[in-house]
């Protein structure tokens, strides 16, 4: 398993990129309630491993300051 924070591509920086095996997850972590799939999906963070020839999964994290815990986790498998 490689795990890469902070994962440059031309369009910005990835939270969180973990490969494994044959799949790919990028990661977004948020503070609040914000769609944290957004910034993926506008940016196109997942063009840098569209050629790997490996599943892409997104995965939003957000988090409630007041509480200090995980509110909302969401993800979607991109097709290849």
């Amino acid at each position: 398993m490689e795990i890469i924070g902070e994962d440059v591509t031309n369009k910005g920086r990835i939270d969180l990129t973990i490969k494994h095996l044959n799949k790919i997850y990028i990661m977004e972590f948020r503070l609040g309630e914000d769609d944290p799939l957004q910034q993926i999906k506008e940016r196109k963070y997942y063009e840098k491993y569209m050629n790997a020839g490996k599943e892409i999964y997104i995965i939003g994290i957000n988090f409630n300051s007041e509480q200090r815990n995980v509110s909302k986790v969401v993800w979607e498998k991109l097709s290849n």
